[in-house]
């Protein structure tokens, strides 16, 4: 299994952020992304919302930092973490336009992308921007396959369901021969989606024992990543064995790939924090670097 962190300060969930990180900027998470890529962390995430209605920011939060242009920065200050989208919301975007913006983002981080992607719940905000809510899962499924035929192609051609083009120059286009994708959800839809069209699933919002009740239920592609959280936040330093068992529990719900929430007073505690983490997860058998 290898271990994943949520990025501090790019968003601010009411559930989950710290009260340090809303004074933190970009400064404190580069060192923080240095420290992790260092001590050999897998990936670093981050969510994308153009904007959020207020009654909802409430439950949800509303900084939602936007992940080209942060992972494009964190990219100039490491060398091997690999940076997730968790996740873009394909009916916010043409194909064309996912393939040459995150595209550019994987020739300039060496090739270090995955490409985590979902349908989007969040009906105000595609009014907002003018995207069609209902029938968004088809458009995804398209989407996923443009995406596909798409990534890493400089000439890319497709004909779907709701997307086709051919006869277009897209450069600079993907280094990975294969850019992963990992599917966002919490649904069985989603995990077939996943396994379908995907790399991994990444569900939320569910317990452990449900998810190992759904992933029960499908036979997965071989090399096929599980996604999973650790069911909360970790202090790996002050609670060691609580920490242990966190990992243990994701692992053996069927994880993968395990994406930990660090709980830390300030930005110099989450690096000690970082520190402790590698710890714990050489202490299970995670893989790290």
């Amino acid at each position: 299994m290898k271990i994943g962190i949520f990025s501090p300060v790019v968003v601010h969930h009411p559930a989950s952020a710290s009260a340090w990180e809303a004074e933190a900027g970009i400064a404190e998470l580069a060192d923080i992304a240095s420290a992790a890529d260092e001590l050999g962390f897998n990936h670093l995430t981050c969510s994308e919302h153009v904007a959020i209605p207020t009654d909802v920011a409430a439950e949800r939060g509303g900084t939602y930092w936007d992940p080209l242009a942060t992972f494009g920065f964190l990219a100039a200050r490491t060398r091997r973490i690999r940076f997730a989208t968790q996740v873009l919301v394909l009916g916010y975007h043409h194909p064309l336009d996912i393939a040459k913006r995150y595209g550019t983002l994987d020739t300039v981080s060496g090739g270090r992308l995955i490409l985590g992607v979902g349908v989007g719940s969040l009906q105000e905000e595609f009014e907002l921007i003018g995207a069609q809510f209902d029938g968004r899962g088809a458009v995804a499924d398209d989407a996923m396959r443009a995406l596909r035929a798409s990534l890493g192609r400089t000439a890319p051609e497709y004909s779907g369901t709701h997307f086709s083009y051919r006869d277009w120059f897209v450069k600079p286009a993907a280094v990975q021969e294969h850019v992963p994708m990992w599917v966002g959800g919490r649904t069985p839809r989603s995990l077939r989606r996943a396994a379908e069209l995907g790399d991994g699933w990444v569900p939320f919002g569910l317990p452990h024992s449900r998810l190992s009740e759904l992933l029960a239920r499908h036979e997965l592609p071989d090399g096929f990543d599980v996604v999973l959280s650790a069911e909360h936040a970790v202090d790996p330093a002050d609670e060691p064995d609580r920490c242990r068992a966190a990992l243990e529990s994701t692992r053996d719900a069927g994880a993968t790939v395990a994406t930990v929430t660090i709980a830390a007073r300030s930005a110099a505690h989450y690096l000690e924090q970082l520190a402790a983490l590698a710890e714990r997860a050489r202490e299970v058998g995670a893989q790290l670097g």
